[in-house]
């Protein structure tokens, strides 16, 4: 095992990550820290490698990372698999959704919180998810695509999470729907969770990250305050056609 870093440490530290699909070179020593609490926003074009980075963060199976180091309130990500990290705490939520068939709202949140530690009582998850309170007995997989969405976070608070990872929680939505996801996130902001987000829409990112990275072919080519993005025409052009 590699030494700890030291308690007055960044949050969560992620150390020349170099990880790669199959012969693919997807993330190229990519380095950055997280306070706790913080929203970080990854950006960039599409191939940019940002879900490649979330993933490899999350220990997924893919991509492989080869070398870097990974850690979480001093403890070691990169020497972990994936079910190791969730069990830590590290909490992702996919693009798909992998909302369970079969099973209703409530029987995937239940799902959720069968292993030790538990995170929110159902209670508290409706309390903040009116609508799935509304469709509790509703089969999972048979909800709107925004609904699927809240029910995919709520899952993951079910869990008692440090990292929460959003990988294009904004994908495929309608702009109305757009806004009700983006004021349950703030509301997550608002209880001082440490989040990644991955968005394509990066304006709406932009105003709920307080810091933001892009990434262009593996590589980070800005780390910064979201304002800097926001304030900065010829970075958003060059980077995210914005």
């Amino acid at each position: 095992m590699s030494d700890t870093p030291k308690s007055d440490g960044p949050f969560f530290s992620a150390r020349d990550l170099h990880a790669y699909y199959g012969d693919s070179y997807i993330v190229q020593g990519v380095s950055f820290d997280i306070r706790e609490g913080e929203i970080l926003a990854f950006l960039g074009r599409n191939g940019a490698g940002k879900t490649s980075t979330l993933r490899t963060i999350a220990r997924a199976s893919n991509p492989v990372l080869k070398s870097g180091e990974i850690w979480l309130n001093g403890d070691p990500l990169h020497e972990m698999k994936a079910f190791e990290a969730a069990r830590l705490g590290v909490a992702l939520v996919p693009e798909d959704r992998n909302i369970i068939g079969g099973l209703s709202v409530e029987e995937n949140l239940k799902l959720a919180q069968i292993a030790e530690p538990k995170g929110w009582p159902l209670a508290k998850i409706y309390e903040h998810f009116p609508r799935l309170a509304e469709r509790r007995k509703q089969e999972g997989t048979t909800l709107s695509g925004g609904e699927q969405q809240m029910l995919a976070v709520a899952r993951a608070l079910a869990r008692d999470i440090k990292l929460l990872l959003l990988d294009e929680p904004y994908e495929g939505l309608a702009p109305v729907i757009v806004q009700e996801i983006e004021r349950i996130l703030q509301g997550i902001k608002k209880l001082g969770i440490t989040s990644i987000l991955v968005e394509q829409n990066a304006v709406a990112a932009l105003h709920l990250a307080d810091r933001a990275i892009i990434l262009d072919m593996g590589e980070i080519v800005f780390d910064g305050t979201a304002q800097e993005v926001l304030d900065d025409d010829a970075m958003r052009q060059q980077y995210l056609a914005l």
